[in-house]
């Protein structure tokens, strides 16, 4: 199943989920919305991945470039990534830790963002 991208930009700070499968055909596509979706008031992104069955290296991509983005305008990415699955498995093998934080849980992603020192 590929993969849907659903936001809430209301919430502080926004919250993206990726639901499915994130490939080469819808990598490039979710970067460039979540990149214009992000106000530059809000303190970051949280991406939570804790949905996405799969994540190729066009995937991964898009989180170190959504990072990079996001870091240039002194913001910062928080993942969501539940323990023990394929996609922490995946991040885990290329060092996620570079570009972005990963939380267990939505609700210590949120609080690790909004308690983020730049």
């Amino acid at each position: 199943m590929l993969a849907d991208l659903q936001m809430d930009l209301a919430a502080d700070p926004p919250v993206a989920r990726i639901v499915g499968e994130v490939d080469a055909s819808n990598a490039a596509g979710f970067t460039a919305q979540l990149k214009e979706a992000v106000p530059n008031s809000a303190l970051g992104l949280v991406l939570d991945l804790s949905e996405t069955s799969y994540l190729d290296s066009s995937g991964v991509h898009l989180i170190f470039e959504l990072a990079d983005a996001l870091r240039r305008r002194q913001q910062a990415l928080q993942l969501v990534v539940p323990p023990e699955t394929f996609i922490a498995d995946v991040l885990a093998a290329v060092n996620l830790q570079a570009a972005a934080r990963a939380s267990e849980t939505l609700a210590e992603a949120l609080e690790s963002l909004r308690n983020h020192h730049f």
